[in-house]
């Protein structure tokens, strides 16, 4: 980093304190209307960390698949994704996670922070199917935080703005991208966009 950028600000100089209702929305356990909206909820971000960095990963699916334990406990499948399994290994080390809840239409936020643990528990496991599909593993979050954010991010960045879609080839696919890490041509890369766009449909469980 540039060492013209490197300086230590005086945050509370530069930024008011957050409103009292907002310092007191910050709860330590789910009321109804949390549990309104995680029966809906249907995408979030999830954060962890270890000594060796930082992970944000993508998790979805249908309404309702964070179930509510009770009011201080929430848990989620881990289905697969591209292997890596960051966010586990994270936790392994490090059990301190946020949870970042977006609703399509919705000019609101809602975040969870708390401590989560991987677990193989078969009847978590079985709660947390989706049809004749069973996770390997599942997360259990204990909470610490929960809050709702204000959705202005969603608005500068026109989120939910049809008008704002991206056109699908104003950039490089994931096919033609992996051809040029892999040194290979635009047949290949076809192919593998062929099998990227029916496994990110089709393969959702498995």
């Amino acid at each position: 980093m540039s060492q013209a950028f490197i300086d230590r600000p005086n945050l509370d100089q530069l930024y008011d304190p957050p409103m009292e209702r907002i310092q007191k929305a910050v709860l330590p356990a789910l009321l109804d209307f949390h549990r309104q909206y995680l029966a809906q909820a249907t995408f979030f971000c999830l954060a962890t960390g270890r000594d060796q960095g930082l992970d944000a990963s993508p998790r979805g699916g249908p309404p309702g698949f964070v179930h509510v334990l009770d009011a201080a406990t929430v848990a989620f499948a881990d289905w697969p994704g591209n292997n890596r399994i960051e966010s586990l290994r994270n936790l392994a080390a490090d059990d301190r996670l946020g949870m970042l809840f977006l609703f399509p239409g919705l000019d609101v936020f809602m975040r969870i922070n708390g401590r989560g643990r991987v677990t193989a528990d078969d009847g978590l496991r079985a709660r947390l199917a989706e049809g004749t599909r069973v996770p390997k593993a599942a997360i259990v979050v204990a909470i610490a935080e929960v809050l709702f954010h204000c959705g202005k991010a969603v608005n500068r960045a026109r989120l939910w703005d049809p008008a704002a879609r991206l056109d699908r080839g104003s950039l490089p696919t994931p096919g033609q991208m992996l051809a040029a890490m892999s040194n290979q041509g635009a047949d290949e890369a076809a192919a593998m966009d062929a099998h990227y766009d029916h496994a990110v449909r089709n393969d959702l469980y498995g």
